[in-house]
């Protein structure tokens, strides 16, 4: 039986199964203190029995380096008391010493998304949600991307809108950066309402979608992806996928090798792409991969 959390900052999905694409329970608890929520996590885990693997795809920014003596720690992320919390080992023991898989939710997102189209071994991918936050998860040649740290997408500096100019941005630490700028809180502090809740002519979604198009031609021109997955809830706007992938179009301007064969979707699994990625990492834990 492997276990699974995808462990955001408003709640943690819990799931268990004998493999990704068989979850046969799951449980959602809300976010509190580290000490009640990771508790009340291992509980529900421990009581389907002896797990062979955990996967966590957690909210950042974390700590992927296993020579570190703070691997599998949330670290400086500006959610109240959660910064530097051990989750990775402490879940472990908790949880009689069994394996664990831990990476961001958007590296286990971009993982599930990644096998749901057919990957293996090779092929690239992006996934970026967009909705409190905004972040991004790299799978390159069949892997997701750890350098120093994982990529932090949402804190890219876009050219700003020409009809956007004054909005400071909502980011406590950089201000206009793309999650400042185009994240759920920074449509509602401009204009008071979320972005479905605008109606489909209004300015924010131009604007919106011109921000996420920036950071997927990045995507396409830095590391060459084939392709970028738009999830969270600001995404399901409808519409503003076809928005983004348009503007992107726009902005390659025919340039980038293979830029027609780019493309820019929402999830093929939906709402489900973050838990069934921490099965994927339960499951290579359980393995030793």
């Amino acid at each position: 039986m492997l276990g699974a959390i995808e462990a955001g900052g408003t709640k943690f999905v819990l799931a268990v199964g004998p493999s990704p694409d068989a979850i046969t329970a799951r449980h959602t608890i809300p976010t509190r203190d580290p000490a009640t929520t990771l508790a009340e996590a291992a509980a529900w885990l421990g009581s389907h029995g002896p797990l062979t693997g955990l996967g966590i795809g957690s909210f950042g920014p974390v700590e992927l380096d296993h020579a570190s003596p703070e691997w599998g720690f949330i670290t400086t992320t500006p959610k109240p008391g959660w910064a530097g919390t051990d989750v990775a080992r402490h879940l472990a023991r908790s949880l009689g010493g069994v394996p664990v898989g831990f990476d961001t939710d958007v590296n286990a997102a971009a993982l599930a998304e990644h096998i749901a189209r057919g990957g293996a071994e090779g092929g690239s991918l992006a996934y970026i949600t967009i909705g409190t936050g905004i972040g991004g998860g790299l799978v390159l040649d069949g892997r997701p991307v750890h350098g120093m740290a994982h990529p932090e997408v949402g804190h890219i500096y876009p050219r700003r809108h020409p009809n956007d100019r004054d909005f400071a941005g909502t980011c406590p630490h950089h201000g206009d950066c793309l999650e400042g700028l185009a994240s759920g809180p920074a449509v509602m502090a401009r204009w008071g309402a979320s972005l479905s809740e605008l109606g489909a002519d209004h300015a924010a979604h131009a604007i919106i979608a011109d921000y996420v198009a920036q950071a997927c031609h990045v995507l396409f021109a830095s590391v060459a992806v084939e392709e970028v997955v738009i999830g969270g809830g600001v995404a399901q706007t409808p519409g503003l996928v076809e928005r983004i992938a348009a503007r992107a179009r726009e902005l390659d301007a025919g340039y980038l090798p293979g830029g027609a064969r780019h493309r820019i979707i929402a999830p093929r699994l939906g709402t489900e792409s973050g838990i069934t990625g921490a099965m994927l990492l339960a499951q290579g834990a359980a393995a030793g991969a």
